[in-house]
This record gives C-alpha cells, structure tokens and sequence, in this order.
C-alpha cells in the first residue's frame, strides 16, 4: 500500500528552493558559484527589531500566544493598513501566521472546496498554483507576456471568471517580474471585479514597500473601497523588513473568513513564534526610515542589471517597477549551441547551461508559468550583481 498521498502527485518541490540548495551544495563541494535564485534580502534586519527580540528572549516571553497572533501584534497591523494603505480593519479582521506563504496557504485551506476556480495571473509565484491544487481547487493561469509588461489586462481577467471563479490572486510588486499595477491598472482590473459579486480578491502585497522611480503603491481595496467586503489583503514582514527567517505574516479581510483561517490554524501550527511576534510589533511600529535608503539602493542594483544583461546577445529585459527581480526573456538564445555542441531548447536548458559554464545559478522561467525567460534576484550587493552578468554575457557570446 503507497503511504503518499495522491493529492502530492499534482504538486511538484519549490524549483527556487531546490536551486537555492543546489547553490549551497555547490559551495560547499569548493565550487565557484554566484547563486541568484534566492527571494531573499541581503541586508539584516534593523538593529531596534532584532533588539526586541533579544528582549522578548530575556524576559520570558517565550510562551504560546493566541493562535493566530497576539493582540499586540494585530493592532500593530491595523495601524499599518490604516497608516499606509489608508485601510480600516479592527484588529480582530486580522490573522498572524508564520510567514506569507502560510496565511495564504491558510486562506485557500480554509475558502476552496473542490472544483473552485483560482485566477492566477503568470508569471506566478511558484507557490500559488500548487498550493490551489493542494487544496482542491483549480488553478486557472492566465499568461502576461513582457510586451504587456507582465500584467493582466482587465480583458484578460474579464475572459478568465466563471461561475466556478472562487479568487482573483493579484501580486503587486510582483515576484519573479517586479512588474507592478498602477492606480489606473488596478482601477481597471477592480472595475471588472465589482461586476462579478461571487468573486474574491486576494492580495500578495509582499514586495510593496521595494518600488522604484517614484512608483506609487496600491492594493485593491483601497483603489476600490466597495470590494472591502470580498478582498483579502496579505503582507508581512519578510521582505521590507529583511525578516525572511522570522517567519511572520499576516492578513486582514471579512471577520467570517479571518475565524475561519484562525481556526486552520489552530489545528495546524497553532501560533507563529512569540519571540517573532514581539519583533514585529516593533517592525510596524518602529522607524521606518531606512526602508527608502534600501529601495533606492535595490534601484541601483536593478538598473545595473537590466544595463548589463541587455547588452548579453539573445537576452532582453524589461524594467521592473519594484521587487528586487529581472525577469529576462532568453529566446534569442533558444536554438543555439554551446561550444561543446549541445542544442539549448528551452529556458531550463539555457539555467543549466549557464550552472555548468559560468557557476551562476538562476531559476527558468518554467518554474513561474511564462518561457522563455529566467529569474534573477538582484538582493546582493553591486560587485558579485556585475561579476554574475559578465559571466551572463560570456555564456550568451559563446552560443552560436
């Protein structure tokens, strides 16, 4: 008898995950290796949050905390939304989970029965579709190509609801693209959603506080007040806070869905760390100056990049408005060889060739629902981002 579940045949590992630990292998085997797959910060976490808690540690607040998250820590949220996104949520509309990945996960667990449609724009999170299927629903992608900019029209999203259509799953900044909505953008989209009263939107709002260029935030909710009552709104403080290993999330929506995704947890992992917790508050509540000081100098690493690998030959970039990824498209490179003869067919190919001549690790585009092209993360610091894309340039040049 199999002791694996069906349900894990339709989901596959995270490819960035298993990159990443490629990376890592490599290094440690005595490698060169420039590993540019991870989602992942390369600055601390601000001195004042770790300090919190340090002293979470030192005063003995290392117990359970209510399920979901503390009070503490849900009125932090509330303010934020409201100080930020100029959102009105009480703190019981809010649920603390350990880290985005899980509130979302949580959400879908706890709203999808089988057969529910998910609209998932693509490029995607790796993450999203299977975590839909996981929980018996349907993915439904639909693919932005680089000449849209990567984004989801309000034709497309129009032609993609149904009446199975349970969630709209809307990133913005976007992960892998760094493509991001504009008001008008996502006033277009919400336009169709309040035609369409059976459909939710959920938000992954992660990478909000990385963009560019003077690029102005939005969130659907608060482009479109009247879809309150049907919007998930999901954030956390992994990414603009350099806290990925802290493992806090959070999400603020309908008091129905919120209970609902607070009982999941309850019976899943039950509180995210209290330790967490406590540096979290302060994350919200605390300085937020030096947010802006490292946007601008994840702009300078982006605009590094997107120079260099569009001066690779069979490489084009687009310029993302925030995150801190490119996500170039390699088809000028599909067809060609390597200098030891073998044919590059695919944008998997192409991440494999650049491993094995040059050490650099990237994720394909497979992996994110639109080919060909690649993901790099540029959170590392300028030398290693211009050492890396020379050796792009090499491996490209050497393709006939």
């Amino acid at each position: 008898m199999a002791i694996v579940a069906q349900r894990l045949s339709v989901i596959r590992p995270s490819p960035t995950v298993a990159l990443n630990t490629k990376a890592m292998e490599m290094k440690a085997a005595g490698h060169d290796v420039i590993a540019l797959a991870a989602g992942e910060p390369d600055f601390d976490t601000p001195a004042n949050v770790g300090e919190a808690g340090i002293a979470a540690i030192r005063s003995g607040d290392t117990k359970y905390t209510a399920p979901d998250g503390r009070p503490e820590l849900k009125a932090a949220v509330a303010r934020k939304l409201n100080r930020e996104n100029g959102l009105d949520y009480a703190p019981n509309q809010v649920t603390v989970g350990n880290g985005g990945k899980h509130v979302l996960y949580n959400a879908f667990v706890a709203s999808l029965d089988p057969g529910d449609e998910v609209v998932v724009p693509a490029p995607y999170w790796t993450s999203y579709p299977d975590m839909v299927l996981l929980c018996g629903g349907i993915p439904i992608v639909v693919e932005c190509r680089a000449e849209a900019d990567f984004k989801m029209t309000a034709a497309q999203l129009e032609a993609a609801i149904t009446p199975k259509t349970k969630w709209v799953l809307l990133n913005s900044p976007s992960n892998p693209s760094g493509a991001a909505y504009s008001r008008d953008d996502m006033k277009a989209l919400t336009d169709v959603l309040l035609a369409h009263e059976h459909v939710w939107v959920m938000t992954d709002d992660m990478y909000e506080h990385i963009v560019y260029d003077d690029f102005e935030f939005v969130t659907p909710a608060q482009v479109e007040p009247r879809l309150m009552e049907r919007t998930l709104t999901v954030n956390g403080v992994s990414k603009a806070y350099a806290m990925t290993g802290w493992r806090i999330g959070y999400a603020a929506g309908p008091l129905e869905l919120i209970r609902a995704m607070g009982m999941v947890q309850s019976q899943s992992t039950t509180n995210p760390s209290s330790i967490s917790q406590t540096a979290a508050v302060e994350a919200l509540d605390g300085p937020q100056d030096f947010i802006p000081e490292r946007a601008a100098a994840f702009q300078k690493r982006r605009d590094l990049v997107v120079s260099m690998l569009n001066q690779s030959p069979g490489i084009s970039c687009n310029r993302p408005e925030g995150a801190f990824y490119v996500y170039p498209s390699c088809e000028g490179c599909i067809g060609k060889r390597t200098p030891d003869g073998k044919a590059i067919e695919s944008d998997d190919e192409f991440c494999a060739y650049l491993i094995d001549a040059e050490g650099v690790v990237t994720v394909p585009g497979s992996a994110f629902g639109v080919s060909p092209h690649f993901r790099i993360s540029y959170a590392t610091d300028d030398a290693t981002l211009e050492e890396a894309c020379r050796r792009i340039q090499r491996a490209a040049a050497a393709l006939s």
